[in-house]
C-alpha cells in the first residue's frame, strides 16, 4: 500500500476553520463570534465520581433494511476482507490485512481546486442544483431575474442531507429528498443591499429553504442520475403548513396570534442533516433557528430574556431582516414564534398533499439531525446532537413499535412513533480523566475511553402528554426549553455534537464533534476525556456502544481530527503515516459493508473540504481516506454510499469573504463567468463494474 504523506502547503496553518465568516453569519448567526449560550454550571468531567458503570449495552440489532439501496459497493475495488469483528490492535500498525471492501481506491490528495475531485478511475456529475426546475411548471433559472413563485417551484438553496429511496417496481428511479438549510443573500442578489433587502429577495429566501422531493433516474452503465418531473415531486419551503405534534402541541408557549390553537407552524428553517427512517420518511433538524428572529432586546421579562438568551437569541435586527416583511419574525409583535422552530421535522415522500410534522416529544434545541436505531425487540430509538459549543446530546425511545407493510394504516401508525416514549440526555465520564491536561496525549491505557448514562427529562405518554422529569421544570417547560433540562441534570458539554449515525451491522452509534475553540478557555469547560484538547479545531469522532433501549452505555473516540503529524491527533490505533489529513468531522453515513464515512465542514487544515471512509474494524481500524474533495468555499453534506454510487451535496461554493454575486471567486459548476450555485454532486466508477 502506498504511504499517504500529507502535503506540507495543507499542514502549515494556524489551526483556525477555513470558513468564511460571511457563511458564519447567514448559516449559523455568527455563532463562534458570540457568546456561548451555555452558561451554566454543569458537571464537568473531573467532577463526577469515577463510579465504574458496570453495564454494557449488549442490544445490537440491525436497523431494518427496507430502504437499502444495493447489498454491496460498486466505489470499491476487488478485497477479501469484509471487516472483522473486534476493536482492532490498537498498536500503530498500519495493517496487514487487504483494504476492507468499500475502501479500495486510491486516496485523493488535499487541494483547493474549484472542481469536485474524485480518485482516479472514478467519474462525477450534477445531479441537481439551486434553481432546477423540481415542478413542471417551473421557469427556466435565471439569476438576474428571480421571483418567490419561481423558487417555490425550484431546487432551494444551501442543500445539506440527502436521502435516496428507491421507488418500489420502478428500477433504477429513486426519489431524491434534499433539505435547504439557509441563504446566503449576498450571493443569490445582484446588489444585494445588507441594510435595505427588498421584500421580493424576502419571498425569495424563505422559499429557498426547507426540503426539495424530486425523482432521480439512473442511467445504465454509470452512476449518473438524471432529474425527472416524478409523481412524488414536491418543494417544502419556510411557508408550508406544519403540524405539531406531542406535549408541546396545543401549549400556551406555541400560540401566537395567526395560531391561537398552538398546532399549526408555517414553514421549517435552517434544517440542516436528516435521517431516512425505517418506515420510509425523511427526517430532518432544525438546527440555527435562532438567527432568523429580530428584536429580542424589546424582551423585559427576565425569564423569557434568559430562555431566548439560552438558545442564543439576543440584539436588535436579524441578519436577513425579515422581521420588516412578516410579524412572525418580529419577537416584539410575536414572542412565541421562535418557540416554534427548532424541532425534528417529518415529511412523507411518497404522498405529495400530506403535512410535515414537527415533534416536539423530542425536545427543542439545535437539531442537527435525528437518526434511528430499531432494536431486536422492534423499539425505536432516535439520535440527536445539538449542535452548539458546549452542548449535549439526546437520544428518544419510543413507548410504540413500527409496524411493517407499504399499506396507508401501517404509514399513518408510523407517523406517530415519535410522538410517544422517553427523551434522554447523555452524561458520560472518562477511564483516565486524571490524565486529560488539554493537550490531547493518548491517556496511558492507549485510547480514550470511558462509560456513560442517558439521564430521563421528559415521558410523553400514549395520550399525548408530558411528564417532566426534571425538578422546578413542567412538561411543556422541557419540551421547549430542552436545554435548560439539559443543564439542570448535569448533562456533558460537548464538543459541538452535529451528526449521529448507528452502524446498521453492528449497531454501535458514531457522533461527529465538530471543534470547539472554546473548549478550556477562562471560565469555560475544561478538556475532558471525551473532548480531550483545549482550543479543539478539529473536532473528533465519538464510537458509542449503547444499550439503545436501556440508560447505560460505554464509549471510545474512534478519530482525533487533524494533521497526522501532529501529536494530539488520533487515528484508531491506525499508523498515523499512511492516513488522510481530516478536520471538523460533520456529516456520518455507511457504506454496505459497515464502513463508516465522513464529510467534513471548515477544514482547519487549509484544503477544501471532503468525504473520507473509515475503517471501524480489524487490524485497519482508523485508517482514514480521502474520497473526494468538494469545490473552493464549500462545505461537504448529506453523503450518501451505496452499491453503485457516492452522492455529496457541496454547500456554498465560494463563499469567500472577498466574494459576491457581484464578484465570484468560483464558477463551480456551470464554469466560465457563471454565478456558483450549491448542487446535489454524484460520482461512480468509470469501467461501470457493479460490485467488484
Amino acid at each position: 500500500m502506498s504511504v499517504l504523506k500529507p502535503l506540507a502547503l495543507f499542514v502549515k496553518h494556524d489551526g483556525h476553520s477555513s470558513r468564511a465568516s460571511v457563511t458564519c453569519r447567514y448559516k449559523c448567526g455568527d455563532a463562534c463570534s458570540h457568546e456561548v449560550p451555555n452558561n451554566s454550571s454543569g458537571e464537568y468531567f473531573r467532577d463526577i465520581a469515577r463510579t465504574a458503570l458496570t453495564r454494557r449495552g449488549v442490544l445490537r440489532g440491525s436497523a431494518m433494511a427496507v430502504l437499502a439501496v444495493g447489498a454491496g459497493s460498486a466505489l470499491v475495488a476487488c478485497g477479501d476482507n469484509d471487516g472483522a469483528d473486534g476493536t482492532g490492535s490498537g498498536s500503530g500498525s498500519g495493517g496487514d490485512s487487504a483494504a476492507p471492501k468499500g475502501t479500495d481506491f486510491q486516496a485523493v490528495a488535499p487541494n483547493t481546486e474549484d472542481v469536485v475531485v474524485v480518485p482516479d478511475g472514478y467519474d462525477s456529475d450534477i445531479v441537481i442544483r439551486w434553481g432546477d426546475a423540481v415542478l413542471p411548471d417551473a421557469p427556466e433559472f435565471d439569476f438576474a431575474n428571480q421571483t418567490g413563485d419561481a423558487q417555490a417551484k425550484q431546487f432551494g438553496f444551501n442543500n445539506d442531507f440527502a436521502g435516496l429511496l428507491p421507488i418500489p417496481g420502478e428500477p433504477n428511479s429513486f426519489v431524491l429528498v434534499v433539505n435547504h438549510e439557509y441563504t446566503t443573500e449576498p450571493f443569490m442578489f445582484f446588489g444585494y443591499d445588507e441594510e435595505n433587502p427588498t421584500e421580493e429577495q424576502f419571498r425569495i429566501a424563505i422559499a429557498a429553504h426547507g426540503l426539495t422531493v424530486v425523482q432521480v433516474d439512473g442511467e445504465s452503465g454509470s452512476g449518473r442520475l438524471t432529474p425527472a418531473f416524478g409523481q412524488y415531486n414536491r418543494r417544502i419551503t419556510g411557508a408550508t403548513e406544519f403540524v405539531v405534534t406531542g406535549p408541546a402541541a396545543g401549549s400556551d408557549l406555541l400560540k401566537t396570534a395567526a395560531d391561537p390553537t398552538g398546532t399549526k407552524v408555517l414553514g421549517t428553517l435552517n434544517n440542516c442533516a436528516g435521517g431516512v427512517t425505517p418506515w420510509g420518511t425523511i427526517l430532518s433538524g432544525e438546527e440555527n433557528f435562532n438567527q432568523y428572529f429580530g428584536n429580542a432586546e424589546s424582551v423585559t421579562d427576565p425569564v423569557v430574556a434568559e430562555r431566548l438568551s439560552r438558545y442564543g437569541i439576543k440584539g436588535a435586527a436579524s441578519e436577513r431582516k425579515w422581521e420588516r416583511f412578516d410579524p412572525r419574525f418580529d419577537i416584539a409583535q410575536e414572542p412565541n414564534e421562535v418557540n416554534r422552530f427548532g424541532y425534528i421535522v417529518e415529511i412523507d415522500p411518497w404522498d405529495p398533499q400530506s403535512t410535515p410534522i414537527k415533534h416536539t416529544a423530542l425536545g427543542r434545541f439545535k437539531h442537527e439531525a435525528a437518526t434511528i436505531h430499531i432494536t431486536d425487540d422492534g423499539t425505536v430509538v432516535a439520535y440527536s446532537g445539538d449542535d452548539e459549543r458546549f452542548d449535549y446530546m439526546y437520544k428518544f425511545v419510543s413507548s410504540r413499535k413500527m409496524q411493517s407493510g407499504d399499506g396507508q394504516a401501517a404509514m399513518r401508525h408510523n407517523l406517530t412513533l415519535l410522538d410517544a416514549g422517553t427523551l434522554y440526555v447523555a452524561k458520560l465520564s472518562g477511564n483516565s480523566e486524571d490524565e486529560i491536561d488539554g493537550s490531547g496525549k493518548l491517556p496511558s491505557d492507549g485510547k480514550f475511553d470511558g462509560t456513560g448514562e442517558w439521564i430521563p427529562l421528559l415521558i410523553t405518554h400514549e395520550d399525548g402528554r408530558g411528564e417532566s422529569l426534571v425538578d422546578g421544570m413542567s412538561a411543556e417547560e422541557v419540551t421547549v426549553f430542552t436545554r435548560l433540562a439539559g443543564d439542570k441534570v448535569g448533562a456533558t458539554k460537548m464538543d459541538r455534537p452535529e451528526d449521529f449515525e448507528p452502524n446498521p451491522k453492528t449497531g454501535k452509534v458514531y457522533v461527529a464533534l465538530t471543534n470547539n475553540s472554546n473548549r478550556g478557555t477562562e471560565g469555560k469547560a475544561p478538556a475532558d476525556e471525551a473532548n480531550p484538547r483545549s482550543n479543539n479545531k478539529n473536532g473528533q469522532v465519538l464510537e458509542i456502544d449503547d444499550d439503545h433501549a436501556g440508560t447505560k452505555f460505554t464509549w471510545n473516540l474512534l478519530l482525533v481530527c487533524g494533521d497526522p503529524e501532529a501529536a494530539d491527533t488520533y487515528f484508531g490505533g491506525f499508523d498515523k503515516s499512511q492516513v488522510s489529513p481530516i478536520s471538523c468531522p460533520d456529516n456520518l453515513a455507511f457504506d454496505p459493508h459497515g464502513n463508516l464515512w465522513v464529510s467534513t465542514d471548515g477544514n482547519a487544515l487549509g484544503s477544501n473540504d471532503g468525504l473520507f471512509s473509515v475503517v471501524l474494524d480489524g487490524d485497519r481500524r482508523g485508517e482514514t481516506k480521502q474520497f473526494l474533495t468538494v469545490p473552493v468555499g464549500a462545505e461537504t453534506c448529506g453523503p450518501i454510499v451505496t452499491e453503485d454510487r457516492v452522492i455529496v451535496c457541496a454547500q456554498h461554493p465560494g463563499e469567500l469573504d472577498d466574494a459576491s454575486a457581484d464578484n465570484p471567486m468560483s464558477h463551480w459548476p456551470d464554469g466560465g463567468d457563471s454565478q456558483p450555485r450549491p448542487s446535489v454532486v454524484v460520482a461512480w466508477k468509470k469501467d461501470g463494474r457493479i460490485g467488484v
